[in-house]
């Protein structure tokens, strides 16, 4: 049991000394735990690129993985820090919307306050809940402890509104999601919209002033700098443009529309 892993997943910064101070915690009360670090770069207070990482990456973890996610900007007000089983495994983050992108695709099975300081540590830092409340939560599940013990159940999770594309008459419009780190836009159209329109053909992209992107299988299927359209590994609509950012090259910003028009 005490062999799970557990993964960390914050805002704090590749190399930030608080990953480690949380690591710390978690050896010190389950050594044998395996830690795995999931990213430190989300950018700070991003909620929402939190939410769209913990979903597009933790559910591939082995059963019963453990995972801990600190994005969290109200950290010492009455927010709460929350329990969720999603599927075969356990999350434990602030109640502010880092568990919605999972909620939205599969709602958890069990949700629960962490409420109960017996298995916090001692001293709880109004700044640190990662550290002094989360971390040591985490350890002690991977030793067996019953999430029902960590506090009352809740009815439901703070959850962040994620638009679904809009189809209209010879169009459908979606938008920017998220932007990776090679600057590839990440739409949320996703591949089974697109089949929804297959039978429109030819299909048109735009986005960010580009008309007419075409859509390719691989971002090396057209010659470097060309902009193009294609279904990313999440199963998303990116737009790239060859060996160079979009981002930069078209301008683009988080919540830019994205058009399809045949």
């Amino acid at each position: 049991m005490s062999k799970r892993v557990i993964t960390l997943t914050t805002d704090f910064g590749a190399d930030s000394p608080y990953v480690a101070a949380m690591k710390g915690v978690i050896l010190g009360i389950s050594p044998q735990a395996t830690l795995v670090d999931v990213t430190h770069s989300i950018p700070p207070q991003d909620i929402r690129q939190g939410a769209i990482v913990l979903a597009e990456v933790c559910p591939r973890f082995p059963a019963e993985t453990i995972h801990v996610a600190v994005v969290d900007p109200g950290v010492g007000t009455d927010r709460r820090l929350i329990y969720a089983r999603f599927g075969n495994q356990h999350y434990l983050a602030p109640d502010n919307g880092l568990l919605s992108r999972l909620q939205r695709r599969t709602p958890a099975t069990r949700l629960i306050t962490v409420g109960e300081p017996a298995f916090w540590l001692k001293d709880v830092s109004e700044t640190f809940h990662g550290r002094d409340i989360l971390a040591p939560v985490a350890a002690r599940i991977s030793l067996g402890i019953d999430p029902e013990l960590l506090g009352p159940k809740l009815p439901r999770m703070i959850e962040l509104d994620w638009p679904l594309p809009q189809l209209e008459a010879q169009r459908l419009t979606g938008e920017i999601e998220s932007i990776d780190h090679f600057g590839n836009l990440i739409t949320n159209i996703s591949r089974q919209d697109l089949a929804a329109i297959a039978q429109h053909q030819p299909l048109r992209v735009s986005c960010c002033g580009r008309q007419e992107l075409p859509i390719v299988r691989t971002y090396g299927a057209q010659p470097r700098g060309t902009a193009v359209a294609l279904v990313g590994s999440g199963g998303q609509l990116e737009i790239a443009v060859v060996e160079a950012s979009a981002a930069r090259e078209l301008n683009a910003v988080v919540g830019a529309p994205v058009v399809i028009s045949w």
